[in-house]
């Protein structure tokens, strides 16, 4: 059960982080400016977005150390890719379609057979 804990915090860090570096590239917030290169460090969503893909990335090690690597990634990335497009629907009020959801289930089914494992 801990295993699997780890991998939907280790989904959640990571969406979390893509959709805070949108955040930080959104205007009229930028990464870098050549005029003031030491604002980045006072782009909050950009310092916040990096600690949690270090913290996703971590997560994700501890998790591996309990599931196959064959099982583990498609979670994983098809996890991330699911939140990331319902935060950005929520969020940004970017578009989510019949054909993303359709496209969601197919791949929860694919990552359905690809886990399962054969006896």
């Amino acid at each position: 059960m801990l295993k699997w804990t780890v991998l939907i915090l280790g989904i959640l860090a990571n969406a979390s982080a893509s959709v805070l570096i949108k955040l930080a590239v959104t205007p009229p917030r930028q990464v870098f400016l050549p005029s003031d290169p030491l604002a980045t460090l006072a782009n909050w969503p950009l310092l916040a977005g990096l600690a949690l893909y270090g913290l996703a990335f971590l997560l994700y090690a501890v998790a591996l150390q309990h599931l196959p690597l064959n099982v583990a990634h498609p979670i994983l990335t098809s996890g991330a890719v699911a939140a990331v497009a319902v935060a950005s629907a929520l969020i940004f009020k970017e578009s989510f379609s019949a054909t993303t959801l359709l496209g969601f289930l197919a791949v929860i089914v694919g990552v359905a057979l690809i886990s399962v494992k054969v006896a």
